[in-house]
């Protein structure tokens, strides 16, 4: 069986937990590390689960509130970090005191195996120093998780080929950023081609990875103030059957229920 949970979706913090269970045999895997341990260990409590219980941390790239907290993590835990090389000096994690073997590099298109999980990385185009993001597998169910990019490259669009279930940025909305209070140099940040998607670039890449197996779909890292869930899902659901992929928008602070792949 393989399941998700967000832990939290937003510019406060990003954390995603993936599952994957054979027989009596679970792999945990933390995708990014934007909470607290507090925080982590309170989303954790209600599932019978600790941070031990957490077998490695994938980090995506080093903006704060991906990474704020995976050196607390991984002092804490003793598990395994993954992150590019390129992630790996901009956080300078060999200075973070960490035994040498925790450190493990992760790159472009090379599958990491965890337990019962298979993690592929790849490469988006993010203003960070080498950014990745990942499908992750069972070995027979695949969900596709991708947030912060600026634009769709071709090589994000095969990496999420045949996806059943997909976490998707939909960072803003267009116009309501035009109108936002941001600097001039913020709002030309945020919807250049290193920036975010917005709802209008989501449901482009949504349209180009549909698929018969898609069967759920997660709006994500939603900014509070230049987007709503109500104008996310409408922009996806020009592309998506009413009746065919489920539609969850991820909430910034709580993230979402576990969600099985199926």
């Amino acid at each position: 069986m393989l399941r998700f949970k967000s832990l939290g979706s937003g510019s406060s913090g990003n954390a995603t937990l993936v599952e994957a269970s054979r027989g009596d045999i679970t792999s945990r895997v933390l995708i990014d590390c934007g909470l607290s341990m507090a925080q982590l260990r309170s989303q954790l409590a209600p599932m019978d689960l600790d941070l031990e219980d957490i077998h490695a941390l994938f980090v995506t790239h080093e903006h704060s509130d991906h990474v704020g907290h995976a050196k607390q993590f991984g002092l804490k835990t003793g598990r395994p970090i993954f992150a590019s090389q390129g992630t790996q000096l901009a956080i300078q994690v060999h200075a973070w005191g960490l035994r040498e073997e925790q450190i493990q590099c992760a790159s472009d298109s090379e599958v990491i195996q965890i337990g019962q999980l298979q993690l592929s990385p790849f490469t988006v185009p993010h203003d960070a120093r080498e950014p990745l993001q990942l499908s992750l597998s069972d070995g027979e169910l695949k969900l596709g998780l991708v947030t912060d990019l600026g634009h769709v490259s071709s090589h994000v669009v095969r990496a999420l080929q045949n996806c059943h279930a997909l976490i998707l940025e939909c960072n803003h909305d267009e116009h309501m950023l035009r109108l936002s209070k941001y600097p001039s140099f913020l709002k030309a940040r945020i919807s250049g081609p290193l920036g975010h998607l917005s709802n209008k670039d989501s449901a482009q890449l949504l349209r180009s990875v549909l698929n018969g197996n898609l069967k759920t779909v997660v709006a994500a890292h939603l900014s509070e103030k230049n987007n709503t869930p109500e104008l996310a899902t409408k922009a996806l659901y020009e592309v998506l059957d009413p009746q065919g992929p489920q539609l969850i928008v991820a909430d910034p602070n709580e993230g979402t229920d576990w969600i099985t792949v199926h």
